[in-house]
């Protein structure tokens, strides 16, 4: 007699015996296809899946689609494993025909041909049912990728493992390298690719992959005597690129070259590819490379990336930063970018604000780019059907030369990778020793660089004290000190430094300067049209204003003033919002949070805004500081929950997609202008003005205004977050002042 439970065993192990054995038939008798990735892309391992068979590229149905007919996909691909899968034909609507419907995988396929489906070309799907897929980007080691199932594979994507530029022995050296012997790698080896069909437009595109705007002829003979000597093993394709990939991926295969050992490519040699870099990165005899370098007045400019060359995209248009929708927004238009700012061509096109909301206007929208502009400027777009929020910001991310940054610089000692001892490596008596950088002026900017460095992404904390942490150099080796960045460095030794004069009265050991990295960070921006709004004078008497002045919040003068005096006030309010991708919290802890009696609330940051009167040279003429006795979520965009609340001791901080309100009428919300003499002025607001908290962009802190003081009446306008006045603004704000 059999139990149920053995029945059910029997029918488990006969069904797997079925499926074990349809997938060993399917692997004789499957059709050999090509896959390749395509359409509206954002990345070079993601796109809608098409299948070559029968002499033609077609499509495959969404229909029972999964996660392991992706992953087999992928794996096919030549990729490590697959993301994830999108339906309805999000890379767009292919053509032709739709070669497979209802697949069904088991995720150890090694074709989609193997997979159960209804068979090729059997559908009643439509191609808004295109599904696609989105690879991981490592590729795995030694792939042979499936060829020669046609006639010819000219036309077909070209699909290798890897791409490299050899640079001869004496160029090696050289940082980075610009040029060299093109190889490819394909199952497993490196290859060369021969030169009688290559094109400057293909040297294009892989100057674009190692980090290069651009590419530039190279004298071939000295390379030719080296290649003579050499055994040579060539790559059995030439390439077909048009110039404006971003990758060689996105490149056809061309002819098939018949290998005959050194006879091979008898009328040509190795493709030698030789590249322009960036101004950033330009080698120097002396340092290997340029100090960072900003651009002086750039249409397009990348902000609240950690990394270098990524970021939200931003355009100047009519003296003011504006962003661009992702409508439309893709690896193409990325690349544009990417080359104009000086680094190769993009490895992705992102979309949703991945870095943050920007501010002021939408510039661009639907960009279409063909790939060979020379700014993104120079697009199409519409200019018409602007109606996108800061939510569809379009972002990127670039390839930027190899420079060997975070071989300099390494963090010890921390509980993770992305905290630590700072220690750099320097050149003592002929030989290369690591030592600590001094913490004396360690702060946020020096974390800032160190982390940007190292790939780590944003600081998170700086420290000048470091006892728990152990190095492994000798505690009394400090090899830098006197470190000040200004934040927009790439490396740590382009900041102001000591060089090799070390000056450091404390010494290295527990004071040595420490680092801890994150992968976000907040973004606080502060409403310009809130401040404009709300700017009014009063005047209130001295006596009023005593746990005001006990702050500090009153000017100097006040000193002496007599109690019954009344002191003149500018007051305004400010609404200041987290635009980033992580909540703003004080660094101070509980505990050393300072009550402060007068007001009966506690401080969590020494000063968090700095409010000033400026003339128009820019001399302070009054200020204000208003200390950060109460950080919390007043109001917070739909569908986003308040965290932050000052009251019974809560915990205090700005999350992100809410705003903190400082009303007009709370104590130290004002500049004290009782001793301002009438006359045309700037008023400037700074959020945290000493960079106590970690943000994702500094630049967007500040705030200026016009001002006009008669003596009793103040007028504000041409409010402004991030740049300074520009002459032609103030100008025009003037005739428009006296026009009114």
């Amino acid at each position: 007699m059999i139990s149920s439970d053995d029945s059910h065993s029997r029918r488990v192990f006969f069904s797997s015996v079925c499926a074990l054995l349809c997938v060993c038939l399917s692997d004789s008798s499957a059709p050999v296809i090509q896959l390749r990735l395509a359409g509206e892309k954002r990345k070079n391992y993601e796109g809608r899946v098409e299948v070559f068979y029968n002499g033609e590229w077609g499509t495959v149905c969404d229909d029972d689609f999964s996660r392991s007919a992706a992953r087999v996909v992928c794996r096919q691909l030549g990729f490590m494993d697959a993301e994830s899968w999108l339906p309805s034909a999000k890379y767009g609507r292919g053509e032709g025909r739709i070669w497979l419907d209802n697949v069904h995988c088991f995720g150890t396929e090694k074709s989609l041909a193997q997979c159960h489906s209804n068979g090729f070309g059997v559908s009643d799907c439509k191609h808004s049912e295109d599904v696609g897929v989105v690879c991981t980007s490592k590729r795995i080691p030694g792939f042979k990728f499936i060829r020669n199932q046609a006639s010819s594979n000219e036309g077909l994507p070209v699909q290798v493992e890897d791409v490299r530029l050899r640079a001869t022995y004496s160029q090696r050296k050289k940082i980075p390298i610009t040029e060299g012997f093109l190889e490819v790698k394909d199952g497993g080896k490196w290859r060369q690719i021969c030169s009688e069909e290559w094109t400057q437009t293909n040297s294009r595109v892989i100057c674009g992959m190692n980090g290069f705007p651009g590419e530039k002829r190279v004298n071939t003979r000295p390379y030719k005597l080296l290649a003579n000597r050499r055994k040579k093993n060539y790559w059995g394709f030439s390439v077909n690129c048009t110039g404006n990939e971003a990758d060689l991926s996105d490149c056809k295969m061309g002819r098939e070259i018949e290998l005959k050992g050194n006879s091979t490519c008898e009328q040509g040699m190795p493709v030698v590819v030789s590249c322009v870099p960036g101004r950033a990165f330009a080698p120097t005899l002396s340092a290997g490379y340029r100090k960072a370098y900003r651009v002086e007045q750039p249409l397009v400019r990348l902000r609240g990336g950690a990394m270098i060359g990524e970021g939200r995209v931003e355009v100047l248009k009519n003296g003011e930063w504006g962003t661009v929708c992702d409508d439309n927004w893709n690896i193409r238009a990325a690349t544009v970018v990417c080359r104009e700012l000086g680094f190769g061509s993009a490895k992705e096109a992102m979309s949703s604000a991945q870095f943050g909301q920007g501010t002021g206007p939408v510039h661009m929208n639907k960009v279409e780019c063909s790939g060979f502009e020379k700014s993104l400027t120079e697009c199409q777009f519409n200019r018409h059907d602007l109606g996108c929020s800061h939510e569809e910001d379009a972002a990127l991310k670039c390839n930027v030369p190899d420079m060997g940054f975070n071989k300099r610089l390494r963090l010890n000692g921390g509980r993770n990778p992305f905290e630590g001892r700072v220690e750099v490596l320097a050149e003592r008596n002929g030989s290369a020793v690591w030592g600590s950088v001094c913490s004396d002026s360690w702060g946020t900017m020096e974390a800032t660089v160190v982390c940007r460095q190292l790939g780590l992404g944003f600081a998170s904390h700086a420290f000048q004290e470091t006892w728990y942490w152990e190095g492994e150099s000798p505690d009394d080796v400090v090899l830098m000190s006197g470190v000040r960045c200004s934040g927009t460095e790439y490396t740590l030794d382009q900041c102001l430094h000591h060089g090799k004069h070390i000056h450091c009265p404390k010494g290295g050991g527990r004071f040595a300067a420490g680092v801890s990295c994150t992968q976000l960070a907040p973004d606080l921006v502060l409403s310009a049209q809130a401040v404009e709004q709300t700017t009014y004078l009063e005047d209130r008497p001295m006596y009023a204003l005593q746990c005001a002045h006990e702050e500090h919040c009153l000017s100097k003068s006040a000193e002496t003033a007599d109690s019954n005096s009344y002191r003149r006030l500018l007051r305004f309010s400010s609404q200041i919002q987290n635009n980033g991708l992580s909540d703003f919290r004080p660094r101070a802890a509980h505990h050393s949070w300072v009550w402060h009696e007068c007001h009966r609330h506690y401080h969590s940051m020494e000063v968090f805004t700095h409010y000033d009167l400026l003339s128009l040279n820019g001399t302070k003429v009054a200020e204000g500081h208003k200390a950060s006795f109460c950080l919390e979520d007043t109001h917070c965009d739909e569908g986003i929950q308040k965290k932050y609340a000052c009251a019974n001791f809560g915990a205090q901080g700005i999350t992100v997609g809410c705003w903190d309100t400082y009303r007009h009428d709370i104590d130290c919300q004002w500049i004290d202008i009782t001793d301002v003499k009438p006359g045309d002025y700037i008023f400037q607001v700074v959020i945290n003005p000493n960079y106590e908290v970690a943000e994702s962009d500094y630049t967007n802190n500040v705030m200026k205004c016009r001002s006009r003081y008669d003596g009793q009446r103040i007028w504000t306008y041409n409010c402004q977050i991030g740049e300074t006045l520009t002459l032609y603004n103030v100008l025009m704000r003037f005739v428009f002042f006296y026009l009114k």
